[in-house]
């Protein structure tokens, strides 16, 4: 079988086991080679071969209903869904989704980009067929790393509360095979998924339940716990088992054949049913195996090597400017802690780690734990500095309005991957932040224009009060070196860079520089605008603003957020309350729709939000 000429997934369903694993090598191949190419998710998806192929030989999609946990090891299973012909645009602009979208394939049953969504979303695919008497099978695959979000074990509590028919499968990518695997567990899990002890099972607890009195209570009680006790000897299913979910497992998650006959059992099985399968992240791939979390996300790369195929850029990252500031606050600091969710690399703060280990607490993939928890350590004086992605920090907007702001709790929140984030797609793009922060009481929208405003902004957060974000976007700074840090940092007024009159230019953030280009092609049109860097988007200084607001006829303010409730929302707001009704005012940022996957600037330009487009839209509109 080739994978060219696998246009569904019925086409694997007459391969011999010996051929899906040919099949299995040419999935390798072809995801290594597009990832070498331009980027994209590797490890994940390149664990989840076998399991992948395996569930599309059992279940019959689109019929039966598999939901992938994130999506991002997903890239299997578009390749055996009609997706090999277009696999070459994986990320790019106009291209698929490197995550799971219902619009793009009647495959993609459910569509995420973050993580913990998948059990939930499954039952609910489970109630619906029950609602509708439908037949198909429902599956959920989740990753070990997402089974530490809270939203999982609620969803596994309903679950098994529910009874209904449900497989998941728990992808643990992080135990060791050969322990776990050996012949008394795979004997066992052969055991009780056999329909004919599955039979027996069912048909003796019937048989107890009528046996008058007591009696009957306790022989069902032993063999329940005589099962048990065999299962736990080997498993560790004794948790699921206590919520009403049954055990399978673990599983040889690279084993096809295991897999197979375990999934054919399993999903005729009543209730919910767990499938613990062991994988390896990066399998196939030398460096992705040894660097895994390297591999998790990678820009372009020498297959051979595993080394990038450029050097990028000699400017350090934003994200490491972060870090090294917060490493060198916290080392004359006592009271600052970090926080992360389950993203210490991602978000800077493996930097503070290799230093103060202890002071750096990974919770997990858990936002609004993290957020809660960080509000009980600044009861206690601590000054919590929460690192999380700017999309992923709203999953916990409850738990900063009602655990932090609403009790003045001063906790520091570093919001990475601000604004558009590239090949990632709409699920990444933090394109909400300025907005939910902005109806937080007391909270204090730091919004730094360079690597230097950066640091000096985190460096100031840490004695100020309340509640106080920093948000900034994915990239690198504007130079190699920072500059010498001032004696003292004040962040609370807006930045005039040129001084001109007629039209204002505000810049929220890093779109400061994009005004810049704007600034300099309306001077090349005879204009002479005032440039500001607007640096605090929560709370505007009120005179600052009006003296400005006073000095110029027009009002221009381009940002990275949707502009539903953005700053160039609050700048109409403060307009309108200091009575300049005469002004012109001209927001630009982003739409009030999604924004789809593709290279930053080249968004910006489709958006028109780059400089030279806004400079181009003002003078059209004067």
């Amino acid at each position: 079988m080739e994978l060219k000429d696998v246009k569904t997934p019925q086409d694997i369903k007459h391969c011999s086991v010996e051929e899906l694993y040919g099949l299995a090598a040419q999935v390798r191949e072809t995801i290594i080679g597009q990832v070498a190419k331009h980027g994209g998710h590797l490890a994940s998806s390149l664990g989840v071969v076998e399991l992948t192929i395996a569930l599309h030989y059992v279940y019959n999609a689109p019929e039966d209903k598999i939901v992938w946990d994130v999506g991002h090891q997903a890239y299997v299973h578009k390749l055996l869904t009609g997706r090999y012909d277009r696999f070459g645009t994986l990320r790019q602009q106009g291209g698929i989704s490197g995550f799971l979208k219902r619009n793009e394939s009647e495959y993609d049953c459910f569509g995420a980009g973050h993580a913990t969504t998948s059990i939930s979303a499954a039952l609910g695919f489970a109630a619906a067929r029950n609602h509708f008497e439908r037949k198909n099978n429902v599956v959920a695959v989740i990753g070990d790393g997402s089974m530490t979000g809270g939203m999982a074990f609620e969803a596994l509590n309903n679950a098994g509360l529910s009874k209904q028919n449900m497989t998941i499968i728990l992808n643990d990518n992080k135990m060791s095979i050969a322990p776990n695997v050996g012949g008394f567990s795979k004997y066992l899990n052969r055991v009780i998924s056999d329909p004919v002890y599955n039979k027996m099972r069912s048909d003796l607890d019937r048989l107890m339940k009528r046996v008058p009195g007591i009696l009957g209570s306790r022989f069902r009680d032993l063999f329940l716990q005589v099962e048990s006790a065999a299962k736990n000897a080997v498993k560790p299913g004794a948790f699921f088992e206590d919520m009403g979910v049954r055990y399978f497992g673990p599983i040889d998650g690279h084993d096809i054949n295991e897999l197979i006959m375990i999934l054919e059992r399993v999903k005729s099985q009543p209730g919910p049913c767990i499938v613990h399968v062991l994988t390896e992240k990066g399998r196939g791939l030398d460096a992705a195996e040894k660097n895994p979390t390297k591999f998790h996300g990678t820009g372009p790369f020498d297959p051979e090597s595993g080394l990038p195929l450029s050097p990028g850029s000699k400017n350090p990252s934003l994200t490491s400017v972060f870090g090294k500031t917060l490493l060198e606050l916290a080392k004359k600091d006592k009271r600052i802690i970090g926080i992360t969710a389950a993203m210490p690399t991602g978000c800077g703060l493996d930097i503070m780690a290799k230093e103060l280990p202890d002071r750096v607490i990974d919770v997990g993939i858990a936002e609004e734990h993290a957020v809660t928890f960080a509000a009980g350590l600044a009861c206690e004086g601590v000054v919590p500095v929460v690192a999380i992605y700017s999309s992923f920090m709203q999953r916990a907007y409850d738990q900063i309005m009602h655990d932090v702001a609403l009790q003045n709790l001063h906790v520091v929140f570093v919001l990475d991957r601000a604004g558009l984030v590239g090949a990632d797609g709409p699920t990444h793009h933090g394109a909400f932040d300025l907005s939910f922060l902005r109806t937080v009481p007391g909270m204090t929208i730091l919004a730094p224009s360079d690597e230097n405003e950066l640091r000096d902004m985190l460096t100031a957060s840490i004695n100020m009060e309340g509640p106080v974000a920093i948000r900034y976007p994915r990239g690198t700074a504007l130079a190699e070196q920072l500059q010498p840090a001032p004696e003292t940092v004040d962040v609370k007024h807006p930045k005039v860079l040129e001084q001109g009159s007629g039209i204002l230019l505000l810049g929220a953030g890093f779109m400061t520089n994009e005004l810049k280009k704007t600034a300099e092609a309306l001077r090349a049109a005879g204009h002479k605008p005032t440039l500001v860097d607007a640096r605090v988007v929560r709370p505007l200084d009120t005179e600052s603003y009006r003296s400005l607001f006073d000095s110029h006829e027009v009002i221009v303010t381009l940002e990275d957020n949707t502009l539903v409730g953005g700053y160039g929302s609050a700048v109409g707001e403060l307009l309108m309350d200091l009575g300049y009704t005469d002004k012109r005012l001209m927001r630009f940022g982003l739409p009030d729709h999604f924004v789809e996957q593709g290279e930053i600037p080249a968004l910006f330009k489709l958006l028109k939000i780059d400089g030279e487009s806004v400079a181009k839209q003002i003078m059209e509109k004067l």
